[in-house]
C-alpha cells in the first residue's frame, strides 16, 4: 500500500470509530466523523489505484463516476456516500440545520458500509478494523 494511501486508511478507521463513540453525545459530531470515515476511505482507495482529489465534491464524482457506474459498487453505496456529504455539510455549516438522532445512526451505518467495500476491494491492503 502506498504510504498516502495508508494515511487515508488509519484516519478512516479513527474516524469511523470516533463516530461511532460520539454518537449518544453529539448527533451532528457523529454525522460528521462518519462523513470523513467514509471520505477517508474512498480516498484511500483511490490513492491506491494512484488517483487523488482536491475538492469533496470532486471525490463523490469518482464515486459515482468510477465505482457505481462501472459497476464495481451498488448503487445504494453511492446514495450512502452522497446522503453522508449532504448530511455533513447541513450539520457542520448550516445553523438553521440540525442532524437528527436517526440521521446520525443512519451515517454510522453507512460509513461502515462504505469502509467495508473498500476493505472488500483490496483485502490484503486495507486492514484494521474488522481483523
Amino acid at each position: 500500500m502506498t504510504e498516502l494511501a495508508q494515511g487515508f486508511w488509519e484516519k478512516a478507521l479513527d474516524s469511523l470509530k470516533a463516530a461511532n463513540y460520539v454518537l449518544p453525545a453529539s448527533a451532528e459530531a457523529a454525522a460528521s466523523r462518519a462523513y470523513y470515515a467514509a471520505f477517508y476511505a474512498v480516498s484511500a482507495l483511490f490513492a491506491e489505484r494512484g488517483r487523488t482529489f482536491k475538492k469533496h465534491t470532486a471525490v463523490q464524482a469518482a464515486v459515482h463516476r468510477d465505482l457505481v457506474a462501472t459497476g464495481e459498487w451498488c448503487q445504494k453505496l453511492g446514495e450512502g456516500y452522497s446522503f453522508l456529504l449532504k448530511l455533513r455539510g447541513a450539520g457542520d455549516y448550516n445553523a438553521l440545520v440540525r442532524v437528527t438522532a436517526d440521521e446520525a445512526r443512519k451515517s454510522t451505518k453507512i460509513a461502515a458500509d462504505i469502509v467495508k467495500a473498500v476493505a472488500n476491494a483490496n483485502p490484503s491492503a486495507f486492514q484494521g478494523l474488522f481483523d
